[in-house]
């Protein structure tokens, strides 16, 4: 793919030159892809499918830090997040185009590292990157990937369809990715105050994965198409499973009603959570970037549900007269709140 030993900097080579080793990198995988990198625009023919767009931007310093973050990781998660999003409308991407803002810190073989986890998941998920844009940044590293997807109309799923009765499920499990984070951030906070020790995470190989590396459900979608089940709602889990459940009822005009002991919770999150003293539950249900799929179906679709591998249901939609509820261990009812990732709160 990159055959670039040592240390060059971009400015050798410049923008254009950039794009001419990024444009040789790609795979071209969909027929309906008619011209990709290299002209003023992509071209797609999409024929009589709805077309699906999503943009996600992930920042240096914000959403990622570079200290224990390899850029090969990097670029794969920036795909990997946006095709979640198509896929929570039950759709199927096919297409992406990645900008990038970057300061002189990184050479060209740091962004052919990060391009070389871009064009992992584009081979594991048969995506095109067809197109994007670079750019100078006075300080770190900005990248935006948009992603299409493609869907007959019958197929789409929205935020706003679910009602009473209808069945919460969530796909996997939740909390690990930030059980990750927290990890890494407790290794960075040891490391600054004494280099010589080295980092201590033996034994949560799968946590970290799904922090660093993360993998969109496009099973789930394939699967509940198999099974004739069409979900009534449906979300992503990349700002943490309450904030999501509550986009959901507040776009389907709905109450709802959650099983703690219901959330699918990894061992190994578990594990985190009783080495750090963090409420496992909290990880759960506030902690984002699980990138599950979270969907509401018919309750006569519960039969067809069990047929389908690594789905939970977890609870039920309700009048909105009813509220937001968390039953705990004890069956009390606790209400929900959103205590998730957002961009504009602050965080201290």
């Amino acid at each position: 793919m990159f055959e670039n030993p040592g240390k060059l900097p971009l400015t050798e080579i410049g923008e254009f030159g950039l794009i001419d080793r990024i444009k040789e990198s790609v795979t071209i995988h969909h027929a309906a892809t008619l011209r990709g990198i290299g002209d003023d625009a992509a071209v797609t023919d999409p024929g009589n499918r709805k077309v699906v767009i999503t943009t996600d931007l992930l920042t240096e310093g914000i959403h990622f830090d570079i200290s224990y973050v390899p850029l090969k990781h990097l670029g794969y998660k920036a795909v990997a997040v946006n095709l979640s999003d198509i896929y929570a409308m039950n759709a199927v991407p096919e297409q992406i185009t990645v900008s990038l803002a970057i300061s002189s810190k990184y050479t060209l073989e740091a962004i052919e590292e990060l391009y070389s986890g871009i064009n992992l998941a584009c081979s594991n998920y048969k995506i095109d990157l067809i197109g994007g844009d670079t750019t100078s940044s006075a300080k770190g590293l900005v990248i935006s990937v948009t992603a299409i997807g493609y869907a007959d109309e019958k197929d789409l799923v929205y935020r706003d369809g679910a009602k009473e009765k209808d069945l919460i499920c969530v796909s996997g499990n939740v909390g690990a990715a930030y059980a990750g984070l927290q990890l890494l951030e407790r290794e960075k906070k040891i490391f600054l105050e004494n280099p010589n020790v080295q980092p201590d995470l033996e034994g949560h190989d799968y946590v970290l994965e799904r922090q660093l590396k993360p993998e969109p459900r496009a099973d789930i979608v394939r699967l509940l198409k198999e099974q004739g089940v069409k979900p009534t709602s449906m979300i992503d889990i990349s700002d943490g499973l309450a904030s999501e459940i509550l986009h959901l009822c507040k776009q389907s005009d709905t109450g709802c009603r959650i099983m703690a002991n219901k959330l699918p919770i990894d061992q190994g999150t578990f594990a985190v959570a009783e080495e750090l003293n963090l409420p496992a539950y909290t990880m759960a249900l506030n902690g984002g970037e699980d990138y599950e799929l979270l969907f509401t179906v018919s309750s006569s679709d519960y039969d067809k549900l069990l047929n389908i591998p690594d789905v939970s249901i977890i609870g039920f939609m309700t009048e909105r007269s009813l509220g937001h509820n968390l039953l705990d261990d004890q069956n009390n009812a606790v209400p929900l709140y959103a205590q998730g990732w957002d961009s504009f709160l602050r965080k201290d």
